[in-house]
Protein backbone atom coordinates (compact mmCIF):
# COMPACT_ATOMS: atom_id res chain seq x y z
CA UNK A 1 0.00 0.00 0.00
CA UNK A 2 1.36 3.36 -1.05
CA UNK A 3 1.36 6.27 1.36
CA UNK A 4 0.21 9.72 0.29
CA UNK A 5 3.81 10.91 0.26
CA UNK A 6 4.79 8.05 -2.05
CA UNK A 7 1.85 8.76 -4.35
CA UNK A 8 2.83 12.42 -4.47
CA UNK A 9 6.41 11.51 -5.41
CA UNK A 10 5.24 9.04 -8.06
CA UNK A 11 2.83 11.59 -9.58
CA UNK A 12 5.72 14.05 -9.78
CA UNK A 13 7.91 11.46 -11.51
CA UNK A 14 5.16 10.46 -13.93
CA UNK A 15 4.35 14.02 -14.96
CA UNK A 16 7.22 14.18 -17.42
CA UNK A 17 6.67 10.62 -18.72
CA UNK A 18 5.01 9.85 -22.01
CA UNK A 19 2.23 7.26 -21.95
CA UNK A 20 3.55 3.78 -22.76
CA UNK A 21 0.12 2.30 -23.53
CA UNK A 22 -2.97 3.48 -25.34
CA UNK A 23 -6.21 1.60 -24.85
CA UNK A 24 -8.42 1.91 -27.91
CA UNK A 25 -11.48 0.37 -29.48
CA UNK A 26 -10.42 -3.19 -28.62
CA UNK A 27 -10.43 -2.41 -24.91
CA UNK A 28 -8.36 -4.56 -22.58
CA UNK A 29 -6.94 -7.64 -24.23
CA UNK A 30 -4.78 -10.43 -22.85
CA UNK A 31 -1.76 -9.18 -24.83
CA UNK A 32 -2.15 -5.65 -23.49
CA UNK A 33 -2.28 -6.91 -19.90
CA UNK A 34 0.76 -9.13 -20.48
CA UNK A 35 2.73 -6.23 -22.01
CA UNK A 36 1.65 -3.96 -19.16
CA UNK A 37 2.83 -6.56 -16.65
CA UNK A 38 6.24 -6.78 -18.35
CA UNK A 39 6.55 -2.98 -18.45
CA UNK A 40 5.73 -2.69 -14.76
CA UNK A 41 8.48 -5.16 -13.96
CA UNK A 42 10.96 -3.22 -16.09
CA UNK A 43 9.98 0.36 -15.22
CA UNK A 44 7.87 0.12 -12.02
CA UNK A 45 5.88 3.20 -13.07
CA UNK A 46 3.66 3.10 -16.17
CA UNK A 47 1.40 5.75 -17.67
CA UNK A 48 -1.59 4.71 -19.79
CA UNK A 49 -4.14 6.66 -21.78
CA UNK A 50 -7.59 5.80 -23.06
CA UNK A 51 -8.58 6.85 -26.54
CA UNK A 52 -12.06 8.26 -27.16
CA UNK A 53 -12.98 5.08 -29.04
CA UNK A 54 -12.39 2.90 -25.99
CA UNK A 55 -15.51 0.95 -24.95
CA UNK A 56 -14.74 1.21 -21.22
CA UNK A 57 -14.41 4.07 -18.75
CA UNK A 58 -10.98 5.22 -17.55
CA UNK A 59 -11.75 4.24 -13.95
CA UNK A 60 -12.87 0.76 -15.01
CA UNK A 61 -9.74 0.33 -17.13
CA UNK A 62 -7.45 1.44 -14.29
CA UNK A 63 -9.10 -0.90 -11.78
CA UNK A 64 -9.03 -3.83 -14.20
CA UNK A 65 -5.38 -3.27 -15.19
CA UNK A 66 -4.42 -2.85 -11.55
CA UNK A 67 -6.08 -6.07 -10.46
CA UNK A 68 -4.76 -8.10 -13.41
CA UNK A 69 -1.14 -6.93 -12.93
CA UNK A 70 -1.20 -6.79 -9.10
CA UNK A 71 -0.20 -3.13 -9.17
CA UNK A 72 -1.51 -0.01 -7.48
CA UNK A 73 -3.27 2.95 -9.03
CA UNK A 74 -1.27 6.09 -8.33
CA UNK A 75 -3.46 8.65 -10.05
CA UNK A 76 -6.33 9.01 -12.51
CA UNK A 77 -6.81 12.29 -14.34
CA UNK A 78 -8.86 12.81 -17.48
CA UNK A 79 -8.26 9.82 -19.76
CA UNK A 80 -4.87 9.03 -18.22
CA UNK A 81 -3.96 6.77 -15.33
CA UNK A 82 -0.70 5.82 -13.67
CA UNK A 83 0.15 2.39 -12.25
CA UNK A 84 2.98 1.39 -9.92
CA UNK A 85 4.35 -1.98 -8.90
CA UNK A 86 7.60 -2.52 -7.06
CA UNK A 87 10.04 -4.66 -9.02
CA UNK A 88 12.66 -7.00 -7.65
CA UNK A 89 15.44 -4.49 -8.35
CA UNK A 90 13.57 -1.64 -6.59
CA UNK A 91 14.81 0.95 -9.07
CA UNK A 92 12.78 3.92 -7.77
CA UNK A 93 13.80 3.50 -4.15
CA UNK A 94 10.50 4.26 -2.44
CA UNK A 95 10.32 3.86 1.31
CA UNK A 96 7.88 1.33 2.67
Amino acid sequence: MLTTQNKKLLRKMAQSMRPLFQIGKDGLSYNLIRSLDDSLEAHELVKCTLLKTSPIDVREAAIECSSQTHSEIVHIVGRTFILYRRSKENKLGLKK
